[in-house]
């Protein structure tokens, strides 16, 4: 899924991605506010995990957040 999107529907995604990363804290949900550079950056901080490996955390969150929209969005359609 697009960033932008993320970003713009953060309030609607936060819950999935706090089930994710359940070792970041309410500041750091509320300071990151759906931009992938701050949501890579605290991955790697509270995980101890190298940049690239935060990185792809963060894109495969956001291809099944994508994923899952389109089967919620396919459901309504039969």
């Amino acid at each position: 899924m697009n960033w932008d999107r993320i970003e713009g529907k953060w309030k609607q995604f936060a819950g999935s991605a706090r089930e994710r990363w359940g070792k970041l804290t309410e500041n750091d949900w509320e300071t990151m506010a759906g931009t992938k550079e701050r949501l890579v950056g605290r991955i790697q901080e509270r995980y101890g995990v190298a940049r690239e490996v935060a990185e792809q955390q963060a894109d495969e969150w956001s291809r099944a957040l994508e994923q899952s929209g389109r089967e919620a969005a396919a459901a309504t359609h039969l």
